[in-house]
C-alpha cells in the first residue's frame, strides 16, 4: 500500500490522506474546490468549483502515476441537483469521452459549504 501525497492538491482537512494505492488501484479521497496554495474555496459557481475539483484530482492522479483516462469510477456529491447539467458540462471535458462508471447524488451539506465534491478510483501502473 502506498500513500499518495502532493502539494499540488489541497492538504487533507481532516484525518485522511489524499489517496492510497493498493495493488494497481488508486482510491482517492473526495476533493472539494480548495486552492492547494491557500486552502481557500475557489469559485462561487458550480462550473468554477467543478473545474478546481478536477484540477485537484488531476494532481492526485499524476502523483499516483495515472490520469483521467484510467479512472474507473467516480462518486460525485452535489449540493443542488439543479446544478447537474452545468456540472456535467465541465465534468465531461476532463474525461474526453472515455467516461468512468459514476454515481451522482445531492447532499444536504459539504465541507466548507462548497457546491461539489468528487472522489475517484483509478487504475495505476
Amino acid at each position: 500500500m502506498t500513500i499518495i501525497q502532493t502539494d499540488k492538491a489541497p492538504a487533507a482537512i481532516g484525518p485522511y490522506v489524499q489517496g492510497k494505492v493498493v495493488g494497481n488501484i488508486l482510491f482517492a479521497s473526495g476533493q472539494v474546490p480548495l486552492s492547494p496554495e491557500t486552502g481557500e474555496v475557489v469559485g462561487d459557481t458550480i462550473e468554477a468549483q467543478t473545474e478546481q475539483v478536477l484540477k485537484n484530482i488531476a494532481a492526485i492522479l499524476d502523483a499516483a502515476g495515472t490520469d483521467f483516462s484510467r479512472v474507473v469510477k467516480t462518486t460525485c456529491f452535489l449540493k443542488d441537483m439543479n446544478d447537474f447539467a452545468a456540472f456535467n458540462a465541465v465534468y465531461a471535458k476532463a474525461f474526453k469521452g472515455s467516461f468512468p462508471a459514476r454515481s451522482a447524488v445531492e447532499v444536504a451539506r459539504l465541507p466548507r459549504d462548497v457546491k461539489v465534491e468528487i472522489e475517484v478510483i483509478a487504475e495505476v501502473g
